[in-house]
């Protein structure tokens, strides 16, 4: 039988692609991991994983032992989670997804006053805008923003996203600013690669919703580096508030079209559904709440975007 220490060092592996990799996630060598590894296919009497010099990737024994070892994993979690449910504190593991920018820029701020509050908690952060397999993956929970599609996944709102169409006021002097939403035809649009339907924006008139087809020189898949081209004059952009909203109060970006408001969006936490609600998860989703603000994000009230 697989020595159960050793399960966590073959999932590690099998996720990040590589014996490196996993040992710094698990904080150990890299030698302990291969070691692991080798004892567990001497055991087990067959290769898990097919090695090359440049890469790893899994056999098909691996394959099979990798969806039994998840299982296993989410199995040791939901028993420390009923164990610490009897308890006055969180405690264990929290292993959490967040998109890069959110999570860069609100997330990381909080997590020293969190762990301060909760010194029974293990917190791993993970910050990627693709969106990740939570129950594959072994993430106990994830932030996601925008219109949740239909799944297994339980999800609990926590605030208002908003976006706003913004510009460089060095970028209005040069080529105008637009005055209703089909002037953006005529304009450099720059693009959010990962949203849905990048290049089609929807506003909200006095007629109802309107779409416009826009077109532009850059389309990149983070947030912060289209803010960064916005604020360097290169066209016009839609970026979510959260990112926004320091850049409008301090002038360096404009807001365009407000009387023609995006749709609103939400921010989610997500998280697989257990027989028990771990109250690690709970404890952090309601601290966001208390930090964030329900209805009103902090970075809003900040900016002021209410009043613009």
């Amino acid at each position: 039988m697989t020595e159960i220490g050793a399960i966590p060092v073959f999932v590690a592996v099998a996720e990040t692609r590589g014996f490196a990799s996993a040992a710094r996630q698990l904080g150990v060598t890299k030698s302990a991991v291969s070691k692991r590894i080798s004892a567990m296919e001497a055991r087990l009497g067959t290769q898990l994983f097919h090695r090359s010099t440049r890469s790893i990737s899994l056999t098909e024994a691996g394959e099979i032992y990798l969806a039994h070892a998840v299982q296993a994993l989410g199995a040791a979690r939901d028993a420390e989670d009923a164990v610490a449910a009897l308890q006055d504190k969180p405690v264990g593991q929290l292993k959490i997804s967040a998109p890069m920018s959110f999570g860069r820029l609100h997330i990381a701020p909080l997590v020293a006053d969190f762990l301060a509050d909760n010194p029974g908690i293990r917190l791993e952060l993970t910050m990627d805008d693709r969106v990740v397999d939570l129950v594959e993956a072994g993430y106990d929970m994830a932030i996601r923003a925008g219109t949740m599609p239909d799944s297994a996944l339980i999800a609990r709102r926590l605030a208002p996203i908003y976006s706003v169409i913004v510009a460089a006021p060095s970028y209005l002097a040069q080529h105008g600013t637009p005055m209703q939403p089909e002037d953006l035809a005529s304009h450099n649009c720059l693009h959010y690669a990962y949203s849905r339907g990048p290049l089609d924006w929807a506003f909200l008139g006095p007629d109802g919703e309107t779409r416009v087809r826009t077109s532009g020189s850059l389309s990149v898949n983070n947030s912060e580096a289209l803010c960064t081209a916005l604020v360097d004059g290169l066209g016009i952009g839609r970026l979510p508030t959260f990112i926004a909203g320091s850049f409008i109060a301090a002038g360096s970006l404009e807001r365009l079209l407000p009387s023609y408001p995006m749709p609103e969006q939400a921010l989610f936490a997500v998280f697989p559904e257990r027989h028990h609600m771990p109250a690690k998860v709970r404890a952090f989703i309601d601290y966001l709440v208390n930090q964030i603000g329900s209805k009103t994000p902090y970075w809003d009230r900040e900016a002021r975007l209410h009043d613009l």
